[in-house]
């Protein structure tokens, strides 16, 4: 019986062990999932590492009928004939399969000579489609005057448009489109990372506390001082000497970190589309508010009197308008409004029962008022 007694209290003791050890590793999972932590990769951009735009001139051929009627777009045909060893006036030059484009593309970070990337296509005279059409060679040039790459092949609208006599249908916007590959990069951009001895990280949102974050995980990793915050958006990296000549390794260990991003409180609205979005650390003071909707209707009816048929023939038929307006004015009662969490200011909000749109004007008026304590931005 002693034995089994023992036995019996050992079972009890591991069970609370089990139960604190559970508890324990509850806390840690909770407190790991509610901290904001993102990686350095997608919060920042290594000084260097970023892309550059070309754009060029160029005519896409090809086209049926729908192309430039304009004068600029022959003479764009003439100089090209031109070059190719024909001389041709610009009178005699009657195409309506030619347009006239701008081309446009993206060089990524770091590119080599031969890798191909996309070009993008659009109109700049009165064609009305670029449907079945070629971008011919176009050299593309960085704003230094420099050509870096060359375009040219079939244009890819993503749609169509078709039919005649006032009578047509389209899919998407023919007067743009893709060139995919098109662009084949002529030559390097020189950039040497770590010149000087240092690299720095610009933050995508500029930030102190996110930027001054950085800086701490960073100098925790590498195991000395190497990180400072010069400011908001700017953290500087001293290289360390073991890391001279493995730069690439340096920077994937950093852009690997996780730091925690400190969000500001923020209400970005879209007056256009009637879109609201509420920022997390949004909080709004204890506020009472009364909002009501007006409409006014307007209706009109015509009333035709039309002549017997034994009326004289001067007689005419008469339409009388008939036009009603009505005014409607919903009560509208004061609410108490106030919120410390999202959830909160979510379901204030939503008590009001009102549109997007009017509660575009609540956020407004809450701002002025000194209730809303965010950062409003309209878009």
């Amino acid at each position: 019986m002693a034995i089994l007694k023992n036995h019996n209290s050992i079972f009890k003791i591991k069970s609370s062990v089990i139960v604190k050890l559970f508890f324990i590793f509850f806390i840690i999972l909770y407190s790991a999932l509610t901290v904001n932590a993102e990686r350095i990769k997608d919060i920042a951009d290594f000084e260097g590492v970023r892309e550059n735009q070309l754009i060029g001139y160029g005519l896409v051929v090809g086209l049926d009928g729908s192309g430039d009627k304009g004068n600029a777009t022959m003479q764009g045909i003439a100089n090209m004939l031109q070059k190719m060893g024909l001389t041709v006036k610009i009178d005699d030059i009657k195409a309506k399969n030619t347009a006239s484009v701008m081309v446009t593309a993206n060089l990524p970070p770091f590119p080599k000579a031969g890798t191909k990337v996309d070009a993008f296509v659009s109109t700049i005279g009165d064609a009305k489609s670029l449907q079945g059409g070629t971008l011919l060679l176009t050299p593309l040039k960085g704003p230094d005057g420099r050509i870096y790459a060359l375009a040219q092949g079939p244009v890819s609208i993503g749609g169509f448009v078709g039919g005649g006599a006032g009578n047509t249908v389209q899919k998407n916007h023919p007067a743009s489109g893709k060139v995919p590959g098109g662009v084949i990069i002529e030559k390097d951009l020189p950039f040497i990372l770590g010149n000087g001895g240092d690299l720095r990280i610009f933050l995508k949102r500029p930030d102190f506390t996110t930027a001054s974050d950085m800086a701490k995980v960073i100098n925790e990793e590498l195991k000395g001082f190497y990180a400072v915050t010069v400011d908001p958006t700017t953290v500087k990296i001293r290289i360390p000497d073991e890391y001279r000549k493995n730069i690439i390794g340096l920077i994937t260990k950093i852009e690997s970190l996780d730091v925690n991003v400190d969000t500001p409180a923020i209400v970005v609205i879209n007056e256009r589309t009637g879109t609201v979005v509420i920022g997390e650390k949004v909080k709004i003071a204890p506020v009472a508010i009364a909002h009501g909707n007006l409409t006014i209707e307007i209706k009109t009816e015509f009333n035709v009197s039309q002549p017997s048929s034994f009326a004289p023939e001067k007689a005419e038929t008469v339409v009388v308008p008939k036009t009603e307006v009505s005014a409607k004015e919903q009560k509208a009662s004061l609410l108490q409004v106030s919120g410390v969490t999202l959830g909160e200011i979510v379901r204030a909000l939503n008590a009001l029962g009102v549109t997007p749109r009017d509660m575009i004007s609540i956020l407004q008026a809450l701002k002025a008022s000194g209730a809303l304590r965010a950062e409003l931005e309209i878009i």
